[in-house]
C-alpha cells in the first residue's frame, strides 16, 4: 500500500483555505435557494460572511501551522457566521485543527482521526445523528470512504461519495434543525447544511488531487 503524506508551508495552507472559502462563497444563491425552500434561506448568506471574514485574515492565518491555522478558521467562523451553522461548522474546523496540531505532516491515519473527532463533536452540539438530514449525512459517510479507500484514489472516492450523499438529503425527512418542523414537506428537497459539506469535502479533495505530486505530498510504501 502506498500512503500519501502532505506537508503543508505558508502558500500551500493560504491555497487551501483560498479554494475552501472562495468554493463557499461561489455557491452561496445555490445554498440560498436550499435553505429557502426548508430553513430561513439564510445559509449562502452566513457562510459567505463567515468565509469572506476568513479570506480577510488569511495571510495571517495561513502563517500558522495547518492545526492552528484550521483552529483560526473555525474561532473566525464561530464569530462571523449566523444561526447554527457558526457553531457546528465552526467547532468542526477547531476540533480538526486541535487534533492535528502535533502532527509535523497530514497522514491519511491523522485526518481520519482528527475527522471522527470533529464529527463526534458536531454530533453532540447538535444532538443530532446521521440519517436526521443534516450535514452529519455528508460527512459521516466521506469519512468512511476515506477509511476504506487507500492511495490517490481516496480523494476521487470521498468527492464522489460526498457529492451523492448530500443529494440523498432529499429523500430524507428532517428530524433536525427548522426543517424539522415541515415534517413530510421536508422530503424532496437537499438538506443546505448537507450540501455545503459536500462543497468543503470537494473543495479539500480537488485542491490536494491538483497538487499531486507536487512539492510537499509525498509517498511512501506501508
Amino acid at each position: 500500500m502506498i500512503e500519501l503524506v502532505v506537508t503543508f508551508d505558508q502558500p500551500t495552507t493560504r491555497a487551501l483555505l483560498a479554494t475552501i472559502a472562495e468554493t463557499l462563497i461561489a455557491h452561496r444563491d445555490e445554498l440560498t435557494e436550499l435553505d429557502r425552500a426548508i430553513g430561513d434561506a439564510d445559509h449562502g448568506v452566513n457562510l459567505e460572511r463567515g468565509f469572506k471574514a476568513v479570506l480577510a485574515g488569511i495571510d495571517r492565518i495561513s502563517a500558522l501551522p495547518i492545526g492552528l491555522a484550521l483552529k483560526d478558521v473555525g474561532r473566525t467562523l464561530i464569530m462571523a457566521v449566523g444561526g447554527a451553522s457558526g457553531p457546528l461548522y465552526g467547532k468542526l474546523f477547531a476540533t480538526i485543527g486541535l487534533r492535528l496540531e502535533s502532527e509535523p505532516a497530514l497522514t491519511k491515519a491523522a485526518v481520519v482521526a482528527a475527522c471522527d473527532d470533529a464529527i463526534k463533536v458536531v454530533k453532540a452540539l447538535g444532538r443530532s445523528d446521521v440519517g436526521q438530514k443534516t450535514m452529519l449525512d455528508v460527512l459521516e459517510p466521506a469519512l468512511d470512504a476515506l477509511r476504506t479507500v487507500d492511495d490517490r484514489e481516496a480523494l476521487r472516492a470521498v468527492r464522489e461519495r460526498a457529492d451523492a450523499a448530500a443529494m440523498e438529503t432529499a429523500g430524507m425527512l428532517a428530524l433536525r434543525g427548522r426543517a424539522s418542523f415541515l415534517g413530510e414537506r421536508s422530503r424532496g428537497h437537499v438538506d443546505p447544511g448537507a450540501r455545503s459539506s459536500a462543497l468543503i469535502v470537494g473543495a479539500v479533495c480537488t485542491f490536494l488531487e491538483s497538487r499531486l505530486p507536487a512539492a510537499g505530498v509525498s509517498a511512501h510504501a506501508a
